[in-house]
């Protein structure tokens, strides 16, 4: 049931990216046209009591300062999740001497590669940080930015040295969901008891939903329902496949991207359906 008259807080990082768009955005119109007030605040100086409040800091590990300012409000969403890297979340790390000959995958640890920390940072390391990403992925090496320059291997032995010695990245069992000469990808994307799962394709096993062959509706497994609760996640996307009839946990995000991958109308009420979810907590 939708509440008029609420004030609705969200919470972002002192220096959040003007140029990046997010789905929070899009589902704060749907409230304010709803007869709420959405107050968006940057950083943690400045208290607006409010009704709600979500934390919407896009960060892997959230500063301590913004989970103390957040806990002063009296509904909080995403309150609890202070650390989504890969090498906190993940279920299928790898380490030398594990004993697993299949398969890896390696990754970023940080999410998204660790663009958002470098955009949050000075000019300088902004532009240090691109300047190295190019020239990582010119030149072959290393995990830079994006899902996309993620690398599959054979078996660990292939990895090289180097990388298994780097603290930003991390090796996964590579589990992949393979059907018809796809790989597959299922996300699931909720806020508080509205969720909706989407599987995506692609011939290659390394992509986004930017680079995908057709995507569909489909249930989502019961295990992925009961991660974000573990994680703490009210609202945010799990990614993961089914490998064998299991879910296989890939990528946690609790500061999503506006991403259309659906028809105008559709795409529009999906984020209707999903913008009331808010109303449960209130």
């Amino acid at each position: 049931m939708r509440r008029a008259g609420k004030r609705i807080a969200i919470l972002f990082h002192a220096r959040r990216p003007p140029s990046v768009q997010y789905l929070v955005e899009i589902l704060g119109r749907f409230w304010h046209d709803d007869g709420h007030e959405v107050v968006y605040l940057h950083g943690t100086e400045r208290f607006v009591p409010a009704d709600l409040l979500i934390v919407h800091v896009d960060l892997s590990v959230v500063p301590e300062p913004y989970l103390e300012f957040a806990a002063r409000y009296p509904i909080v969403l995403n309150g609890r999740v202070r650390d989504v890297r890969k090498s906190v979340t993940s279920r299928q790390l790898v380490r030398p001497g594990d004993g697993w000959d299949g398969p890896v995958i390696v990754k970023s640890d940080l999410n998204h590669g660790g663009v958002p920390e470098r955009m949050i940072g000075p000019p300088w390391a902004q532009r240090l940080g691109h300047a190295r990403s190019v020239a990582a992925r010119v030149a072959g090496r290393g995990v830079p930015a994006t899902t996309r320059d993620y690398r599959v291997f054979d078996r660990l032995d292939d990895v090289p040295a180097r990388w298994l010695e780097r603290s930003d990245l991390v090796v996964e069992r590579f589990l992949p969901e393979l059907e018809d000469g796809l790989y597959h990808v299922r996300m699931y994307l909720f806020l508080g008891d509205r969720g909706r799962c989407s599987r995506i394709g692609s011939t290659d096993p390394v992509f986004d939903a930017t680079e995908t062959i057709g995507s569909e509706v489909v249930e989502p497994h019961p295990q992925v329902v009961s991660w974000a609760r573990e994680l703490g996640l009210d609202y945010g996307k799990l990614d993961y496949t089914l490998h064998d009839g299991e879910p296989v946990l890939l990528d946690v995000n609790k500061t999503v991207g506006a991403v259309d991958y659906l028809p105008g109308e559709t795409m529009r009420a999906v984020r209707r359906r999903q913008a009331d979810g808010l109303y449960g907590y209130l």
